[in-house]
């Protein structure tokens, strides 16, 4: 049996703990079955955005046809691309792995960790205990059940960055925020691609306004059906076909092309920790049970990030992770704060969201709504940028911003602006009637929302 002081599974966001935990002079043990670093840098933000930022520049030459600039894209060099990939995801990797073998009092495990009693884990052939663990152990790709997918063969998140060349063609299962992103980048590469999600709205989660727009911008390059549960799959004349029902009429119907990714949403790795032999209880679909601490239901094991289900993003993992620090090693009882967890979508257009929802904010207060379309901005307008919104949710009596949704170019970036008054000592919008905005730029579209503040149903958007 090894002794640690903690063990921490999982080394995306949980290295901010082991590093933090060694400078303190503690043995750590660290353990993740894959590379080390995590989703973020491994397998998604990061690599996902090198590839997706070609993608933005190739729609931006293909629509200033808008403002007549006439230019054509001559192709793209996809070997120097994903090179740029694997540039900085392996370059990072490696400075990761030297700087924890070179740490005297951590130990990386690369395998995978599974609970066998009490604080106590088998990892490999070895078993190893600590009085206090975290649990960032992430999340994996949802696979739904669809028949004969597995002998046909498919892409998810963690082996599309493999690939040599685009395919011709691409079917992408599912219709949140993994496909919305690998629709923009293959359709921008040349391929024809073809979303199918079971959901009656694309990116579901999303503000209906936004997720309208998203739909009926990116169907310009990408086929879109919504509310299409895929049932079975097939090699067929050299291709790969699925079979969708069609949720609304019942009627099934036949989709083919040379290749299918699967991004149909994510699962908890608890069946592989096993969670439970240490009293760590798990919701129905596996994902780590905490308290407004952060704590799991067994004392001194806490967990962060997407092993919780919660918000998978990893600045909100980052923010988590100083949480878990405070309270699990410094004994002190700091909430989270989920007020204002930010995310955005790098699909075309963008998306930038924040806080609730109308139909969220409604159920618990009175609201202002306010609405601004990019194209009345002088800005939007130079752009000639005539599907952008940003829509704010205000409660009436305080003023507090309660959530900001933002489809359009920078969404990403307009969005912080809001985060961050959301974060101020009041949280209400009230600094903007004292600030100066810079005219003609793009944030006067932010700041023309909390403008038109009105009664929800006062507000007539007509796209």
């Amino acid at each position: 049996m090894i002794e640690y002081d903690t063990i921490i599974i999982g080394s995306g966001a949980g290295m901010n703990v082991a590093a933090k935990a060694s400078a303190s002079g503690m043995k750590v043990a660290v353990l993740d079955r894959d590379p080390i670093g995590g989703t973020c840098l491994n397998r998604g933000c990061i690599p996902s955005k090198v590839m997706i930022h070609p993608a933005d520049l190739i729609k931006q030459i293909q629509e200033a046809k808008n403002i007549g600039v006439f230019a054509s894209v001559e192709g793209i060099d996809f070997e120097l691309l994903m090179k740029r990939v694997w540039k900085i995801v392996l370059g990072d990797r490696r400075e990761m792995e030297k700087g924890v073998s070179q740490d005297p009092n951590v130990d990386f495990h690369p395998q995978v960790g599974e609970f066998i009693a009490d604080y106590t884990l088998r990892v490999g052939t070895k078993t190893m205990t600590a009085p206090k663990i975290v649990i960032a152990s992430g999340a994996r790709p949802h696979i739904p059940r669809i028949k004969e997918i597995g002998g046909v063969g498919f892409l998810t998140s963690r082996n599309v960055f493999n690939i040599k060349e685009p395919p011709d063609s691409l079917l992408i299962v599912g219709g949140g925020y993994i496909a919305v992103e690998f629709a923009h980048f293959f359709s921008s590469a040349g391929t024809k691609v073809t979303v199918i999600g079971r959901n009656p709205r694309l990116v579901p989660s999303e503000e209906p306004l936004v997720s309208e727009i998203l739909k009926l911008r990116l169907s310009k390059y990408v086929r879109i059906y919504t509310n299409h549960e895929v049932t079975s799959a097939n090699k067929e004349n050299g291709g790969k076909t699925l079979i969708a029902k069609n949720r609304a009429d019942g009627k099934h119907y036949k989709f083919k092309a040379d290749e299918i990714l699967i991004a149909a949403g994510r699962r908890s790795n608890s069946d592989l920790l096993k969670p439970e032999k240490s009293g760590v209880e798990t919701d129905e679909k596996g994902w780590i049970l905490v308290d407004k601490y952060l704590q799991t239901t067994k004392p001194y094991i806490y967990a962060l990030g997407d092993a919780t289900g919660r918000h998978q993003f990893r600045h909100t993992a980052n923010m988590e992770s100083e949480i878990v620090w405070a309270n699990l090693f410094e004994n002190r009882r700091k909430m989270v704060d989920e007020h204002a967890v930010p995310h955005a979508i790098f699909t075309h257009p963008q998306i930038g969201s924040v806080g609730l929802t109308e139909e969220e904010a409604k159920k618990e207060h009175q609201i202002l709504v306010g609405i601004k379309r990019y194209i009345d901005t002088a800005k939007g307008y130079a752009m000639a940028e005539e599907d952008g919104v940003v829509k704010v949710i205000v409660d009436a009596g305080s003023k507090r911003i309660l959530g900001a949704h933002i489809v359009g170019p920078e969404a990403s970036v307009l969005v912080q602006l809001v985060v961050d008054l959301m974060n101020a000592e009041r949280g209400d919008y009230l600094p903007l009637t004292r600030t100066q905005v810079i005219h003609p730029a793009l944030s006067e579209v932010v700041t023309g929302a909390f403008a038109n503040l009105a009664p929800p149903g006062g507000l007539h958007h007509h796209h």
